[in-house]
């Protein structure tokens, strides 16, 4: 199954009051493992960016002068997303963004029937209990000291690690099939070396002379060889 962890980053807290989309980090979830595969890109707003907001993400005007516009990476942004499931902590935030920018350029909005919403989540398994992204990783061990100011590609990449934390872990299935693999591997690799260490039936190093000899003188002694054994009936 693929869904799409996804952050973004903006100018100020109203997109309803223009506030503008300045990066949208996404990352491809499989059975919700993180891959690879990421989406990142600094957009320029057209506006500046507020003191409150280039505080927390530290992104400043100067960083965003001659990035993209939006409607310049919607395609590649719409693309990466698909149709697939989008997990985004406060994802109201996020998705009014997104659909304040897709409004202005035409394309069809992102609707909430595709959207998980970790923040949801959270609240409903730790009742009461902080619930932000850095307490969340706290919470699940989860190292997030590069986290210095906020950014969409390192949050959406921690929010991965939250939601599969979210979700249960890694599912202990998994690795006990994997586990089994491995042991079943070893064990035909075992074996294989056990019938390589079992000694082979040895070749005669006997001439036709000396075998001759050896059997005339086993039946001169008659019956009295023990290695000959008793005689057995039939």
């Amino acid at each position: 199954m693929r869904e799409i962890s996804l952050d973004t980053e903006t100018t100020g807290l109203e997109a309803q009051n223009g506030d503008r989309v300045v990066e949208i980090g996404a990352v491809e979830l499989i059975n919700g493992v993180a891959t690879s595969n990421i989406f990142h890109v600094y957009i320029d707003p057209l506006r500046p960016m507020s003191a409150e907001a280039s505080e927390i993400t530290g992104i400043t005007d100067d960083m965003l002068r001659g990035k993209p516009k939006f409607n310049e990476i919607a395609d590649g942004f719409v693309d990466f997303i698909a149709n697939d499931y989008l997990v985004i902590h406060n994802a109201a935030f996020d998705i009014g963004f997104l659909n304040a920018e897709f409004e202005r350029i035409g394309v069809p909005l992102l609707t909430m029937d595709r959207v998980i919403d970790t923040l949801g989540m959270a609240r409903k398994r730790f009742p009461g209990a902080q619930s932000n992204l850095d307490a969340l990783c706290r919470r699940f061990g989860i190292d997030n000291s590069a986290r210095e100011k906020h950014g969409a590609l390192l949050d959406a990449e921690l929010l991965a690690e939250v939601y599969l934390e979210l979700n249960g872990g890694r599912q202990p299935g998994f690795e006990l099939a994997a586990a089994k693999q491995s042991s079943q591997a070893g064990k035909g690799a075992n074996a294989a070396a056990v019938s390589e260490r079992r000694p082979r039936r040895s070749t005669s190093r006997l001439s036709e002379a000396e075998r001759a000899a050896h059997l005339e003188f086993i039946t001169d002694m008659g019956t009295g060889a023990l290695w000959t054994g008793p005689k057995r009936d039939g």
